[in-house]
């Protein structure tokens, strides 16, 4: 099995990862597992630029294949915020909920029309020799108008796929697995993977 590290210490993160990554084909290492990662700024004006700095950071520190994630949530009232910024929003140290609140308010008064919105996951791989090749995944949706579900993580309970008729958050989340922007970044990642073999 190949051993992967994961650039990330984001709990709910590993868990989706691990949960639709091929079971049985991958060691996956986290920064649960190795905390002595260095930290890495989140700088990039993109979620690209973001999750090659991180992937190339960790392949270079631990010597190995690294993978890492950067997701975003864009909407369009909002000409494309929160983008990159989606994680840390509402401030530094803010919480999922923090997020959720500023984005309703934002939206407040907004026609159903104009809640169009998308997820994006950009998956990047690097190779401890520099090689790196990145993936994305896109979801269409609309910014619900208060929270539904209590499912997933982040802007799950907000972000609404009408071809499910459901939030991220209503969604079970092997339902979720299948069809995310996540989902999609990585199972380009796993062919990718498949076709070097």
């Amino acid at each position: 099995m190949e051993r992967l590290f994961l650039a990330t210490g984001n709990k709910e993160k590993i868990k989706e990862v691990k949960a639709i990554l091929p079971s049985g084909k991958f060691i996956l290492e986290t920064c649960l597992e190795r905390p002595d990662m260095p930290e890495v700024q989140e700088d990039g004006a993109t979620l690209l630029e973001n999750s090659i700095k991180k992937s190339i950071s960790a392949a270079s520190y631990f010597k190995m294949t690294a993978i890492a994630d950067d997701t975003g949530l864009e909407v369009e009232a909002l000409n494309g915020s929160p983008g990159v910024y989606s994680a840390r929003w509402a401030g530094e140290n803010c919480t999922y909920m923090d997020n959720n609140l500023k984005l309703l308010r934002e939206l407040k008064g907004v026609p159903w029309s104009k809640r169009k919105a998308r997820f994006i996951s950009v998956i990047t791989i690097a190779s401890p020799y520099g090689k790196i090749e990145s993936f994305e995944g896109i979801v269409d949706g609309y910014i619900t108008e208060k929270i539904l579900g209590d499912e997933g993580f982040g802007y799950d309970p907000l972000f609404f796929v009408p071809e499910f008729g459901l939030t991220y958050a209503q969604m079970p989340a092997s339902m979720k697995n299948r069809i995310s922007h996540r989902a999609k970044a990585l199972k380009a990642l796993s062919k990718y993977l498949e076709e070097l073999k």
